[in-house]
């Protein structure tokens, strides 16, 4: 197949809690596919796995240092494009942003996007994509329009949960979207009706190598795992109401919940530990890198993901840890949320219960270790499902026939 010479964009790269977009990325080129990979902001170079150190010097990157040749590469383009410069200026800034940080996200990525303009006409870029929907997106679209290059972006999660100010725009401008679940289809469909048919879905691929199948011991104390950033959409403080009702049952559990999130998200979590006498019962390691998250799942008798839907529409899309745990076959209790019930059926690959609801989740936690049997015949039909819909060779020549398919015949 013919296949674009093609420019990555992404806010940080690569990033420790975003390996699922690494191992898209890093497959993809081991398979052929012309990448280059550039960030918004500079380095996060805390916590990366020893191949995530490997390729972090090939990444091209913005950030404040960039500030100096942004300025310059505005009035170049405003020179050669002027009224599309203007446009671009007049616009983008004045969308209705739904915060303050999102605003400066897309802004930021607006001024960023002409650099990479020049950077991408320089390069013999083909075609641009985006690994989110929202900033990335944003700097993708910027260039497209000022050089004419196409593009394409990836909409996944809290990207598109609630649209940005210009969602349905981009969505207008680009040659084709890809989703990684089922769920975003009608969504994305629903905000521009028009673009419906440029809409792909792949699933991502699976992470964690060498997955063992993890003894689940189910004898008490049961261990229950929960791993995830500290995020409003990620329901830990249900999960630490949840504990709380299996205490007040006299149910014997220890939890490891691992993550980390800015101190105000762990001072809370920590302060609900508190509050609920769970100090001696719910562990907080902070974060666990990719490569030792192995270990824990094989410690583990049962994995919970509370996800939830934030007011604000925020959510997740599939949790990669619920793949991973499954992968392991490790038996799952999870929430109804978005994609989520794709790959846990209740009853069938684990259990599934309503968002918010600590009585439900301690109530699923408790059966699946009254049967242990019953509980690993789930987790066995998980793990075929997930090495079916998760498959990495799959889904990297997915990816690769998306952005062969939708190349088109040049520039727009």
């Amino acid at each position: 197949m013919s296949l674009p010479k093609t420019a990555y964009i992404l806010l940080w790269y690569p990033l420790p809690s975003e390996t699922f977009i690494f191992r898209e990325v890093e497959n993809a080129k081991a398979a052929g596919m012309p990448f280059s990979v550039y960030a918004l902001y500079g380095e996060a170079a805390k916590h990366l796995s020893s191949d995530m150190r490997r390729v972090s010097p090939s990444v091209t990157r913005l950030g404040l240092r960039a500030v100096p040749r942004i300025l310059t590469d505005m009035a170049w383009w405003a020179v050669r494009r002027p009224v599309e410069t203007a446009r671009i200026l007049a616009g983008i800034p004045w969308r209705r942003w739904s915060c303050l940080e999102v605003a400066g996200e897309n802004v930021w990525a607006m001024c960023a996007g002409f650099s990479l303009a020049r950077m991408f006409l320089e390069a013999g870029i083909e075609r641009i994509h985006a690994g989110w929907a929202n900033g990335p997106a944003t700097a993708a679209w910027v260039a497209s329009r000022l050089s004419g290059i196409p593009f394409s972006f990836s909409a996944r999660a809290g990207d598109i949960y609630p649209q940005d100010g210009a969602l349905a725009e981009k969505m207008r401008a680009a040659r084709a979207i890809l989703t990684n679940n089922k769920a975003n289809i009608p969504y994305l469909a629903s905000i521009l009706p028009e673009a419906a048919g440029k809409i792909s879905q792949i699933y991502n691929s699976l992470t964690l190598g060498g997955k063992s199948v993890s003894p689940v011991h189910m004898e008490p104390p049961y261990r229950l795992l929960a791993v995830g950033r500290f995020c409003r959409t990620k329901g830990f403080e249900v999960l630490i109401d949840a504990c709380a009702v299996l205490s007040r049952r006299g149910f014997p559990f220890q939890l490891t919940l691992v993550g980390a999130g800015l101190p105000l998200p762990t001072a809370v979590i920590r302060r609900r530990v508190r509050i609920h006498g769970l100090r001696a019962r719910v562990f907080l390691p902070g974060f666990v890198s990719h490569d030792r998250m192995g270990e824990l799942y094989a410690a583990s008798d049962i994995f919970v993901m509370p996800s939830v839907v934030h007011p604000s529409g925020d959510r997740d899309g599939i949790p990669n840890v619920i793949m991973e745990a499954l992968a392991h076959q490790l038996p799952v209790v999870a929430t109804d949320v978005c994609g989520i019930p794709e790959v846990v059926e209740d009853g069938v690959t684990g259990r599934l219960v309503g968002q918010r609801d600590p009585g439900a989740l301690a109530d699923a936690i408790m059966a699946l270790a009254a049967d242990r049997d019953r509980a690993v015949a789930m987790a066995e039909a998980g793990r075929k499902r997930v090495a079916a819909m998760f498959d990495p060779e799959t889904n990297t020549r997915s990816v690769l026939d998306f952005f062969a398919r939708t190349t088109g015949n040049g520039r727009d």
